[in-house]
């Protein structure tokens, strides 16, 4: 009747709300058959011992430019397919592979370059579809974003560029610049979700843009305004408003530097685990060792330099992109920030399968879902990740 079956035992599984001990899960053809909180017979199935470790969702991560030495800007299939192996070591098994600001063209060749690469992904985490973050920012608030490249929005070209792929499903842009709400208007039309980053506004004009469809902050925190003074008077920027507006979500760069413990605390005692998600946020160094590295494509990318395990311009003036991988925001949230372990697995599996609309089939061990799973142990050591029923990672192999 079934096909590729498996059944997981002997660990504690992670549920949306609880965990279950002595328990397990089956799996078949790609999708999870049934958590039981006794270990059932299976008969037929491939036996994963997880040995007394954590069996929980696999991770998600809505913002990834790259790693294993590469960036989805490479524009190359190989290297939309060393990123995925890569992120699936430590855990992660769908992401969303995120663009810079770049030329119109670049952007089309990537766009291009996804959907083959996407047919071709079966050893490493799956692709959510595309985030382009830029080229419509604030050139104050643009970070290590090439200057060369941020313009205010343009209909004649994201209509076309939207026109051009089927696969683009969340755009992150500045909202208080010109033609910026009615670009967040094409994107909910288009069933694409409207991020804010790398922006200046104020309450006011993030309020308007949240009713037109603004509803996510990216790397909440990084590249956006706080509290501001105009002529004597103070103004409260995105980070307020993204408190202030109870169901606008926020993702974070949980390496600990981007954002140190106490705002990890902060984020989380305000927003809460169902309106916070996790992200990496990681570029090409992720997973490698410390050194020079590029931030963007190898073909006019920014050259930066990584120590203390962050990317930095090679000035250090700013910090120009995470190394980060999932487990260690999972780790980081527990050990940093003192965050529940249960609630630091939502941050990083049902919460982003939410926002990203995904959450009718991964983000957590429910009969029927994907069979996205993930063993680790009590320090978030990655042992064994499956993506849809496949085991891409073990760490024994």
């Amino acid at each position: 009747m079934y096909s590729n079956k498996y059944k997981i035992f002997n660990g504690i599984i992670i549920t949306p709300h609880r965990f279950i001990k002595g328990g397990c899960v089956l799996i078949a053809d790609g999708k999870i058959l049934e958590v039981s909180d006794k270990n059932v017979d299976f008969e037929g199935a491939t036996l994963i011992d997880a040995e007394g470790r954590y069996i929980s969702p696999g991770f998600i991560d809505l913002h990834v430019h790259g790693g294993g030495g590469h960036d989805f800007m490479d524009n190359t299939v190989d290297a939309f397919l060393e990123i995925a192996k890569t992120h699936a070591k430590y855990g992660t098994t769908a992401l969303t592979p995120t663009t810079l600001s770049s030329e119109k063209a670049d952007l089309l060749e990537t766009l291009k370059i996804y959907e083959t690469a996407n047919d071709q992904n079966t050893l490493g985490a799956q692709y959510m579809g595309i985030h382009i973050e830029g080229p419509y920012f604030s050139m104050k608030q643009r970070g290590a974003q090439d200057p060369r490249y941020i313009r205010d929005p343009a209909p004649e070209e994201y209509l076309d560029i939207l026109q051009n792929s089927k696969h683009i499903t969340r755009w992150s842009a500045a909202p208080e610049l010109k033609g910026a709400l009615e670009f967040a208007d094409c994107l909910k039309a288009n069933g694409i979700l409207a991020a804010i980053a790398h922006t200046d506004a104020i309450y006011e004009e993030v309020l308007l843009a949240y009713e037109r469809g603004f509803t996510h902050a990216t790397h909440f925190y990084s590249c956006m305004s706080g509290v501001t003074r105009r002529n004597a008077y103070r103004y409260a920027g995105v980070i307020e408003s993204a408190y202030l507006i109870d169901n606008m979500t926020v993702e974070i760069i949980a390496d600990g530097i981007h954002l140190p413990p106490p705002l990890l605390k902060l984020v989380y005692k305000i927003k809460g685990p169902d309106k916070t998600a996790l992200i990496t946020d990681a570029m090409r160094a992720a997973g490698m060792p410390p050194g020079p590295s590029i931030l963007g494509s190898l073909k006019d990318g920014l050259p930066v330099i990584v120590e203390d395990n962050v990317a930095k311009l090679t000035d250090r003036s700013a910090f120009a992109g995470s190394v980060a991988t999932a487990d260690a925001l999972v780790r980081n949230m527990v050990n940093l920030a003192d965050i529940p372990l249960l609630d630091a697995v939502k941050m990083m599996t049902s919460t982003p399968a939410a926002i990203q609309k995904m959450d009718a089939l991964k983000g957590s061990l429910v009969a029927g879902k994907d069979a996205d799973v993930v063993i680790f142990d009590q320090q978030i050591n990655i042992f064994t990740t499956m993506v849809r029923g496949k085991v891409v990672y073990n760490a024994e192999m």
